[in-house]
C-alpha cells in the first residue's frame, strides 16, 4: 500500500500540461536520407553522398527556407516528394523532385528549366521560396528570377543532396535574408488529441 501512495504522489506532482504554442524545429530528416549520406549539426548540416528530406512537408501557401553551400562539391537544393530516391543523384531527373544543382540548372521532370545568371560558391545561401504553383531561388538574398512550376498534387519536403565533398547546411528559420513578402518559415501542422 506504500508504493500505491508513492505513485500517486509522484503522478500528482509531475502532471504537466502540453504546451501547444512551442513547435518542435523543422529540421533533416534522419528517416528520410540516403543510404551514405551524413546529417549532423543538430539535423541542420548534410555531407557525404546522398539527400535528406525535411521531417516537415510544406504545408501552408508560402514557405521559405535556406541553404549555405559550406563547402563544394555535387550538391543540389529544392523541393521532392516523400517517393523520390535519395540515393540516385543527381536529384531532378523524374517527377518526384525540382531542385537547382551545382552546375547552376534548375531542374525538374528530367528536363533543365532554368540557368543560373551567375554561379554560386561557397559561403552564398540559396534562398527557396514555394507557394504550391511556383518554386522560387535567390542567391544572398537576391531574387535569381528562375521561377519555375512545382510538383502538383502532391505534398512536398524541403530536399537537400549533396556528393564529391560538398557540405550543405539549412536553414528553416533564424534566416540569413528575409524572406520574400508574404513567406514565411515551414509551419508545423499539429493535431489536438
Amino acid at each position: 500500500m506504500e508504493c500505491l501512495g508513492c505513485i500517486r504522489a509522484f503522478f500528482a506532482a509531475n502532471q504537466q500540461i502540453p504546451e501547444y504554442s512551442r513547435l518542435p524545429p523543422v529540421h533533416l530528416d534522419t528517416h528520410f536520407m540516403g543510404e551514405n549520406a551524413v546529417i549532423v549539426k543538430n539535423g541542420y548540416r548534410l555531407c557525404g553522398t546522398g539527400g535528406s528530406l525535411a521531417n516537415q512537408p510544406i504545408a501552408q501557401n508560402k514557405a521559405y527556407f535556406e541553404v549555405k553551400l559550406q563547402q563544394g562539391g555535387i550538391w543540389g537544393v529544392g523541393i521532392a516528394t516523400r517517393e523520390v530516391d535519395l540515393n540516385k543523384l543527381p536529384l531532378g531527373t523524374d517527377y518526384r523532385s525540382v531542385v537547382l544543382r551545382d552546375d547552376g540548372c534548375v531542374v525538374g521532370g528530367g528536363q533543365i528549366r532554368h540557368r543560373l545568371p551567375q554561379p554560386v560558391q561557397e559561403g552564398d545561401v540559396i534562398g527557396v521560396a514555394y507557394d504550391h504553383v511556383e518554386l522560387q531561388f535567390a542567391l544572398n538574398g537576391v531574387d535569381l528570377q528562375v521561377a519555375t512550376s512545382g510538383i502538383k498534387g502532391e505534398e512536398v519536403y524541403p530536399v537537400v543532396y549533396v556528393d564529391g565533398g560538398a557540405v550543405m547546411e539549412a536553414a528553416f528559420s533564424s534566416f540569413y535574408h528575409a524572406p520574400p513578402a508574404g513567406y514565411q518559415r515551414i509551419l508545423v501542422e499539429q493535431s489536438l488529441l
